[in-house]
């Protein structure tokens, strides 16, 4: 394999300097390769393409990836050094691959659709997927954006599928869904954000499954209030944004996203329709403190959040945070006491929820807590 590059630095040097034959990775929407000492294997040096570089294997050539930050680099190689712990038992789930999920699976595929339950390897997907429930994930399945949390890929998006609406609504009424939950990647690179794909997929979905509920958990669109006033526009029943840590976390563990922005969102949400239920998420176990929770809770009602949902942060490879932490399911217990005390209509709090899990239920519990 022969690569030509330019613009190239190797951060052990500080200087520019000549690529041999070597292999390519993505990482974080980036194009870094890596230069392997052949007196030491083991010790590798990385090179970066900068804003005007391209780089070329074979007859492809990639253009204007972004500067990377040394600082990721030593971050992310610490988080790979660092072992990984044992889970307990309460963490430990049935795989069922039973002829409901292995439908869904290729109904899936067939209809050129992504779920989060996949690309984020969530822990509930056996369970879900046996119950016919599933989360789309629109816009793509690489985002723009690279939390340290998230499994999801990170890179230059596709081009934009306008049709994808109209695949979700029929795969919604093909499996007869009664609550519909849609989210996405970040999509940085729209000037919407993606607003107007996830409105229009509310409408199609509404337009062919009409007792079906629609729930969407969206990204932040970088604070841009006309975006969320595209979705809100449309009407879904629950207006969902992950939080998704503590304050003091958030720039540790977020990329781009911003704690008070998050909390904005929620506000404006609830001010352009206030019949519209919010919801957001936190995971735990990512270094924050037993105070810290329970001041994101307080900071969420105080920002007219309705549902909140607690679940336990799993590491999903060596590349990403290491866990700190593994609450025991009494702690969630508690979680979900302090919570409602609090006066949020529903809380979700165990160790394998997740923002979308047993959503369905979360809406009828909330609309009974809210009854008169």
């Amino acid at each position: 394999m022969t690569l030509g590059c330019t613009g190239l630095v190797d951060l052990s040097r500080g200087g520019p300097i000549k690529c041999p034959a070597g292999s390519e990775e993505k990482r974080r929407g980036l194009f870094v390769h890596s230069c392997y000492n052949k007196k030491s294997p083991a010790s590798v040096r990385f090179l970066v393409l900068n804003e005007l570089a391209s780089i070329r294997i074979g007859n492809v050539t990639r253009k204007n990836a972004r500067p990377y930050n040394p600082c990721e680099q030593k971050v992310e190689q610490a988080m790979a050094t660092k072992p990984l712990q044992r889970k307990p038992e309460w963490l430990k789930i049935k795989l069922n691959t039973d002829d409901n999920f292995k439908d869904l699976k290729n109904m899936m595929r067939s209809k050129t659709l992504h779920t989060v339950c996949e690309e984020a390897k969530c822990p509930n997907i056996h369970e879900c997927w046996a119950n016919r429930t599933a989360t789309f994930m629109i816009l793509g399945d690489i985002c723009t954006r690279a939390c340290r949390f998230c499994a999801v890929k990170t890179g230059l998006p596709t081009e934009l599928d306008l049709q994808e609406p109209e695949r979700v609504a029929d795969a919604a009424a093909q499996m007869g869904l009664k609550h519909c939950v849609v989210t996405s990647v970040a999509r940085d690179d729209l000037k919407d954000g993606g607003a107007t794909i996830f409105a229009e997929t509310i409408r199609a979905v509404r337009s062919k499954v009409p007792f079906c509920g629609v729930e969407v958990l969206i990204p932040d669109f970088m604070g841009d209030e006309a975006s969320l006033q595209i979705v809100m526009d449309a009407k879904p029943d629950i207006l969902n944004h992950n939080i998704e840590t503590v304050e003091r976390m958030s720039d540790h563990v977020r990329a781009k996203a911003k704690y008070s922005r998050s909390l904005e969102l929620l506000a404006r949400a609830k001010k352009m329709n206030p019949d519209i239920p919010t919801k957001s998420s936190i995971m735990i176990g990512v270094g924050e403190e037993w105070d810290e929770i329970l001041q994101t809770m307080d900071d969420l009602r105080r920002h007219d959040c309705d549902i909140m949902t607690i679940g336990q942060y799993l590491q999903p490879t060596r590349k990403h945070l290491a866990v700190e932490k593994y609450y025991t399911p009494e702690q969630f217990a508690l979680l979900k006491e302090e919570g409602m005390k609090r006066g949020f209509k529903h809380v979700e709090s165990g160790p394998l929820v997740r923002s979308s899990y047993h959503a369905h239920e979360q809406v009828r519990s909330a609309s009974q807590t809210s009854a008169p």
